[in-house]
This record gives C-alpha cells, structure tokens and sequence, in this order.
C-alpha cells in the first residue's frame, strides 16, 4: 500500500501514459461510419478543459473493438480526480470523488459523466449508484467550456448526499442473517437468477473481509467487501461439481453496472 505522499505523486496519468493504454482518447478524427452532421470534438480536449477545473486523469481504459472500421475510435472510459474535493472520514476512511467519462469517436456515444468514489483505504473504485447522480450526457455538436464548467459544478454541489449516504452506511448495522442476504443480492449484480441457482457460493467466504479495515458488521464495511470481491473475482464457486475461481472483471462497462447496481442494493438496506 502506498502512502499519500507516493499516491500524490504517482496517480496522475500523462497523455503518453493514457496513449498506451487507450489511444481512441487521441483519435484526431471521426470514423469514416459518422454522419456528415457529426461534430467532432477530441476527448483530449475534455482532459485539457478539466485540468483548468483542477481534474486529472488517474486511470484510462478502452473496450475492444469489434469492427476494424472502429478501431482507434472505440468507446473509452477516463477517471479524474481533484485532491482539494476529499471525504475524510472520522474512522479515518479517506474517500476521495471521481468523475467517470465516457466517450467515443465512432457516432455511437455522447460524453457521459459519472459520478464515482475512490476509497484510499483498499485503492478501490466505486460507481455512485443513478437515483443519487444520473449520468450526465453531453453531445459533441455544441459543446464548450462553459457547459462543461457548470455540469462539473453541479455535480460537486450533490457531493453532501453522498456523504449522507455514506454515513448511513456505516450507521446501519446487520446481523449475521442480514449480511448473508445482503451477499446474496449483491451476487444478483453480477450473475442472473438461472446461473444462480446452477452454482453454489460459500457466502461465508465470500463476505470474509480481505483486510482488517474492513471488518465489521455495518452496512459500509460490508457493501465494500463484498464489492472488491465482485470485481476482482476474490471468490470460488462450484459449478456442475466442479470447483471454479470467479475471473476478475475487466470491462469497464460491466465494471460500471455492477458497481452502480450495488450502490442501489446498498441504499435500500440503509432505509
């Protein structure tokens, strides 16, 4: 685990770091599939306009292409951060909000914002689920600074029903029972019904804190929990007899849905 002075110094991604990983981010033209309306406007140029707004990227991601006519324009995915909007936790869990964008160059996708929480304590990434911040959608024709500026804004501005969900969390306390029922919505995130009832899951392995931090039996400490395991695959199941590691998620599209559907599970045991 890395303390605050190297994650302050090591997070941020230059455009040559985020290049390897995702170059659609760079693609100076549209695919040759848009129409004549389409604008073009460089995700690049979104990471220039957010940096002005004290937001810089700390991890990029693209999905595979599945045409060769969209490779080099496919959907990608971009996290930013600002280290003066934080959450400092009185038990010392520090949180810091993220904003999740979304793009592509292929016509197929407008700029999407969400909104995400990174927690310091387990270097894990959250997605705040849609009833509290639904995705924010801006197209490409028509776009500015200005525009961009007041949705950043309001977004820091719904940052306290965040908080509030967060200390609800961590007031609700469950019994054994109620955890267990809890892993068992939560696995409803990631695997449908049919597969459910076609595999068999240790829950009690499965809500065992990785680190000590963790541990507990109120909802925050168990949701995180639980959530690690769901994307990184930190779990076993059988399957037709026989014994199966669960993979890690990999897909920041279905990384985002599963995260934004537990939060969603989470809030309604925190009622």
């Amino acid at each position: 685990m890395m303390n605050s002075e190297d994650l302050q110094s090591a997070k941020y991604l230059t455009k040559g770091n985020i290049l390897s990983v995702a170059p659609s981010v760079f693609a100076e033209k549209p695919s040759n599939e848009v129409s004549k309306h389409y604008t073009h406007i460089p995700t690049e140029r979104v990471i220039d306009d957010m940096e002005v707004l004290g937001w810089k990227p700390i991890e990029a991601k693209e999905v595979k292409a599945r045409k060769i006519s969209t490779k080099g324009f496919q959907k990608h995915l971009l996290v930013f951060r600002n280290d003066d909007v934080v959450i400092n936790g009185e038990d010392g869990d520090t949180v810091f909000p993220q904003i999740l964008m979304t793009n592509s160059h292929d016509g197929k996708n407008a700029f999407t914002f969400q909104a995400g929480l990174y927690r310091l304590i387990c270097s894990n990434g959250l997605v705040i689920a849609d009833q509290q911040f639904e995705d924010v959608k801006m197209r490409h024709m028509g776009y500015s600074f200005e525009d961009l500026q007041d949705m950043i804004k309001d977004m820091v501005e719904k940052l306290p029903l965040t908080v509030e969900s967060m200390n609800r969390m961590k007031a609700t306390e469950m019994e054994q029972e109620r955890i267990l029922q809890f892993a068992k919505d939560a696995l409803l995130t990631r695997f449908t019904k049919p597969e459910m009832n076609r595999i068999q899951i240790d829950l009690d392995a499965f809500i065992n804190p990785v680190r000590k931090e963790d541990a507990g039996s109120d909802l925050w400490s168990v949701f995180n929990v639980v959530q690690e395991k769901l994307i990184t695959g930190d779990f076993d199941y059988r399957s037709a007899g026989k014994a199966r590691k669960a993979r890690e998620i990999k897909n920041f599209k279905q990384d985002m849905k599963i995260n934004k559907e537990l939060f969603n599970v989470a809030l309604e045991y925190a009622q």
